[in-house]
C-alpha cells in the first residue's frame, strides 16, 4: 500500500465547531496522526448540533469534519490534564487552535512560549478577525465580507451562501498554510511557525474576480441572483421540465450555442461575436436563449449542448448529487485533495484511556477499525 504522504506527522487538535475540524480532518486524510481533544462531558460543541444524529448518537454536522481522528477529553483546568496537554505538544509537529486571543495563555498553553521551546512545532489559530476578540461566526462574516452583498435575486434581500463556505475556506487555506510550513521546515528553510488565519481574510480573498471587478472600476459590486457580471449567457434557465445552467466562456462556445439553439440571426450578427458585444446586448440574449431553451426537456439539451462543447447542467438535489460521489453517512464525503479514510469520527474521549498511557505512541498500536455503520 502506497504511504500516506503526511504520514508521520503528528498534529494536536485544540479546535472545534468546522474551521479548525475541517482543517485537522484534511490532515489526516493524507495520513497525519490526529489527536483530537474535547471539553470533557460535552465535547465538541457540534456533537450536540442535530438532529440528524446516526443509531449511535453522533451529530451528522460532528460525522462531517472528525474523520481520522481519535479523541481524548481533558480540562485546561486540570493540573494533570495540563501537563498531559504540554507533553503532547512537546511531542507535535502541528497545534491547530481556534480560541480567542488569551484564553490557552491563562491555562499555560502559551502558544509563544511553548513555539520557543519546541522549535519544530508549526502551530495555526483560526481565528474570525485579525487583532480581535470578536467570536468568528461564517455567518457573520458573509455578512461583513461582502459576500451576501452579491448573493440572492437581484431584486431580493442579501442572501448567505447555502454551505458554511467561509469556514470551509478558512480551513482549507489553514491547510494550505500549515503543509507550506512543513515542507519549508523540512527542508531547512526558516520559516514563520507561528500562522493565523482569519475567516475575514479567507472570505477577502475568497472573492477573487468580483473583487478585482470593484478594485479596477471604483465602482461596488452589484447582485446577479443567477447570472454573471463578465458573461453572457452565463446563468440559469428553464427548459421544458426543469432548470439548467449554460455557462457560455467564450466566443467559440457562443457560437456553438447559437447553432445548437437554431438561433441563427444571433450568428451573423457581427456585435455578438465578442463578450462585450453580448454584454451590452445581455436582455435580449438572455430572452431569446430562455424563450428556445424552454422548447425541449433538459436532458434533450444536455445532449445537444453537450455535444457542441457549450458547458451545461442539471440543477440537481444534494441527494442527486451525492448519488454521483464517493461518500458515506458515517465517514462523510470521500476525501477531495487525496488521501485516504482510515477511521470513523471518534466517540467522545474514546482513546482517552490510550493516550494518556502512552501519548502519541498510542497511535502507533491503536487498531485501525473498519467503518462501523450506523
Amino acid at each position: 500500500m502506497v504511504t500516506l504522504p503526511l504520514d508521520g506527522v503528528r498534529v494536536l487538535d485544540l479546535s472545534r465547531v468546522l474551521a479548525g475540524p475541517f482543517c485537522s480532518m484534511t490532515l489526516g486524510d493524507l495520513g497525519a496522526g490526529v489527536i483530537k481533544v474535547e471539553r470533557p462531558g460535552t465535547g465538541d460543541e457540534t456533537r450536540g448540533w442535530g438532529p440528524p444524529f446516526d443509531a449511535r448518537g453522533q451529530s451528522a454536522y460532528f460525522l462531517s469534519t472528525n474523520r481520522n481522528k481519535v479523541s481524548l477529553a481533558a480540562s485546561f483546568t486540570d493540573p494533570a490534564d495540563q501537563a498531559l496537554l504540554l507533553e503532547l505538544i512537546a511531542g507535535a509537529d502541528v497545534v491547530i487552535d481556534n480560541f480567542l486571543p488569551g484564553v490557552l495563555s491563562r491555562y499555560g498553553l502559551d502558544k509563544r512560549m511553548l513555539l520557543a521551546a519546541h522549535p519544530r512545532l508549526i502551530w495555526c489559530t483560526i481565528a474570525g478577525f485579525p487583532d480581535s476578540a470578536r467570536p468568528g461566526y461564517d455567518f457573520v462574516v458573509q455578512a461583513e465580507s461582502g459576500w451576501m452583498a452579491i448573493t440572492g435575486p437581484i431584486d431580493g434581500a442579501p442572501t448567505k451562501v447555502g454551505v458554511a463556505l467561509v469556514d470551509v475556506m478558512a480551513g482549507k487555506d489553514a491547510t494550505t498554510a500549515i503543509l507550506a510550513a512543513l515542507a519549508g521546515r523540512d527542508r531547512g528553510v526558516q520559516v514563520e511557525r507561528s500562522l493565523e488565519i482569519t475567516l475575514a481574510g479567507s472570505a477577502a480573498a475568497a472573492l477573487v474576480n468580483v473583487a478585482q471587478n470593484t478594485l479596477v472600476t471604483g465602482a461596488d459590486a452589484a447582485r446577479w441572483g443567477n447570472a454573471h457580471p463578465n458573461l453572457v449567457p452565463y446563468q440559469l434557465f428553464d427548459a421544458a421540465d426543469r432548470p439548467i445552467v449554460v455557462a457560455v466562456g467564450s466566443d467559440a462556445q457562443w457560437q456553438s450555442l447559437i447553432a445548437a439553439l437554431g438561433l441563427t440571426d444571433l450568428a451573423a450578427d457581427p456585435g455578438l461575436r465578442t463578450n462585450a458585444g453580448r454584454l451590452a446586448a445581455r436582455d435580449s440574449i438572455v430572452d431569446r436563449v430562455a424563450t428556445a431553451l424552454q422548447s425541449r426537456p433538459a436532458a434533450e439539451w444536455l445532449d445537444l449542448l453537450g455535444a457542441r462543447g457549450v458547458p451545461c447542467g442539471l440543477v440537481r438535489s444534494v441527494r442527486e448529487a451525492l448519488a454521483d460521489t464517493e461518500a458515506s453517512a458515517e465517514t462523510g464525503v470521500a476525501p477531495a485533495a487525496g488521501g485516504r479514510i482510515r477511521r470513523p469520527p471518534p466517540l467522545l474521549d474514546e482513546h482517552g484511556k490510550e493516550i494518556r498511557k502512552m501519548q502519541w505512541s498510542a497511535l502507533d498500536h491503536l487498531p485501525i477499525p473498519l467503518q462501523r455503520g450506523v
